[in-house]
Formats: structure tokens, C-alpha cells, sequence
């Protein structure tokens, strides 16, 4: 009987698929697609921050080092500051009185209009002074930087800075930064001086109260924490809107509908981060 002998079949060995004829793979169930949405919003906003983290670090960096120019410096102080007093002082004035109106209709129903100069003075120097500045800055100053950096960006006049070996961050940027947080503070002062002027004039004038009494609460609930706390948020607020209007100006494209653009974002955000950050300011001193 003879010994079986094994066969060996060669395996036929079948070609890679290409791309074109791999399966197509599932979509992603319609469950996830809210999710997904949410995950590139969260994404896209975290890299926003780090972005101007970055560009406002590169700029205080650089600014620290020569050459200076305090020309600049003081050309964007007279700026920000000095010509924006003529709507800061507007907004402070009919503020204050406005509220002297509405805290006076409001305590006379509890028999509590004599609270009318401490809640004046209170929320003046507290909350609607620096936040009716910082707005009210924000839309006169960091559009007007953002307008400036970006038609130079479009232009290309940034580039040609570059090729003069001038440094566009501390002959453009860092003075403006600067300035602004060295201008709101001030203009915060006089904002809150002219604000409760305002409800003194309507509470002495329309409602008839006594001049002297009047500016005798004012002075008790007038406290230099109070002061401190003002000026803390103006320093903040400055920082943000000269940091907005500089950083969407410097990263504009797209010629003037990308400085329209640059425009607006820069007036919202810094909105934005003047409204958040008064809170978060306010919450950790009286939490």
C-alpha cells in the first residue's frame, strides 16, 4: 500500500484594495454630532486664548527691552485719555443722575429716600463708573486700533516696518498698551467725581435736598477700598481693550472687509472681557 503524499495548494494571495475601493466607513451617529459641534467650539476657543495669550506676552516681552519710544507712549496717552473725557464725562454725569432719580422713586415707596447719596456714591465708585468707562473706551479706542493696525496690515505697511528693522510690537502695540492701562484709571477718577456730581445736582436741584446733609453721607460711604477696587478694574479694563483692538488689527487679512471684521470683533471682545471680568473682580473681593 503506498504512502499517502500531502498536496500542497498554494494560497492564491489576493492584492491590497486601493482607496478607491475600501469600504466606505460609517458615519458617526447623529447622536454625536451636537457633541462634536460643542468639541470644535471648545477647541477653537481654547486656541483663541492661548493666541492672544501669546501675543500679549510677545509684545510685554519685547517691550521691555530697547530701544523705547516714549513719544509714542505719550502721543496714545493724550489719545485714549484726554480725548475721551468730553464722552466719558457725558456718560458719568447723566449716570449719576439717572440713578439719584431712580434710587429716590424707588426708597420713596419704603420711606428710604434718605439713601439716595450712599447708593449713589456706592455704585458709582464701585460698578458704573469703571464698567460705563471701560465700555464706553472700548467703543471709542480699541475700534479705532483695530481700524489703524489692520488698514496697515492690508496696506503693508507693517511689512515694510519689518524691512526698516522696526519692531512693529514695541513701536505700535506696546505703547498702546501701556497708555491705556496708565489712562483708564484716570479717566475712572474723573468719572466717578463727576458721576456723583450728577446725582448731587439732581438731588439738591429737582429733589430738594440739603447740599449739606447730602455731601455728608457722601463723604461717610466714600472708602478708599472702594477707590482701590476702581482702579484695579480700569487697569484691567485698559489692558483688555488696547490688548483687542491691537491683537484682531494685527491679524487682519482680507482687505477692508477683513478691517471691517477686525472692527468689530475687537469692540465685542473687548465687551466681553470688560463685562467677565467685573464680575470675576467684584466675586473675589466681596465673595
Amino acid at each position: 500500500m503506498r504512502p499517502v503524499v500531502p498536496v500542497r495548494v498554494a494560497r492564491r494571495l489576493t492584492p491590497p484594495l486601493s482607496a478607491a475601493q475600501m469600504p466606505a466607513s460609517k458615519p458617526a451617529p447623529a447622536l454625536l454630532a451636537p457633541f462634536a459641534a460643542i468639541g470644535r467650539l471648545v477647541i477653537g476657543m481654547f486656541a483663541a486664548v492661548g493666541r492672544v495669550a501669546l501675543f500679549a506676552l510677545r509684545t510685554i516681552g519685547r517691550a521691555l527691552l530697547p530701544p523705547y519710544y516714549p513719544g509714542r507712549f505719550l502721543e496714545q496717552l493724550a489719545h485714549i485719555g484726554w480725548f475721551s473725557l468730553p464722552v466719558v464725562g457725558l456718560t458719568a454725569i447723566f449716570t449719576g443722575a439717572a440713578l439719584a432719580q431712580q434710587i429716590y422713586t424707588a426708597g420713596s415707596r419704603f420711606s428710604a429716600t434718605s439713601t439716595v447719596p450712599a447708593v449713589v456714591v456706592i455704585g458709582m465708585v464701585r460698578e458704573l463708573g469703571p464698567v460705563l468707562v471701560g465700555l464706553m473706551v472700548a467703543g471709542r479706542v480699541s475700534s479705532a486700533m483695530a481700524a489703524e493696525i489692520g488698514t496697515m496690515r492690508v496696506t503693508e505697511q507693517l511689512d515694510a516696518l519689518t524691512t526698516l528693522r522696526t519692531d512693529s510690537y514695541r513701536y505700535l502695540i506696546a505703547p498702546r498698551l501701556f497708555a491705556a492701562v496708565v489712562a483708564l484709571p484716570l479717566m475712572v477718577l474723573a468719572a466717578n467725581a463727576i458721576g456723583i456730581f450728577g446725582g448731587w445736582l439732581l438731588a439738591v436741584q429737582k429733589l430738594h435736598f440739603n447740599s449739606a446733609n447730602y455731601l455728608t453721607v457722601t463723604r461717610q460711604y466714600m472708602s478708599s477700598d472702594d477707590f482701590q477696587m476702581a482702579m484695579v478694574k480700569a487697569g484691567v479694563f485698559g489692558f483688555f481693550i488696547a490688548l483687542m483692538g491691537c491683537y484682531h488689527g494685527y491679524r487682519t487679512s482680507g482687505g477692508a472687509a477683513g478691517v471691517g471684521n477686525a472692527t468689530r470683533n475687537a469692540v465685542v471682545s473687548a465687551f466681553v472681557l470688560i463685562l467677565s471680568s467685573n464680575f470675576l473682580i467684584t466675586a473675589m473681593v466681596f465673595g
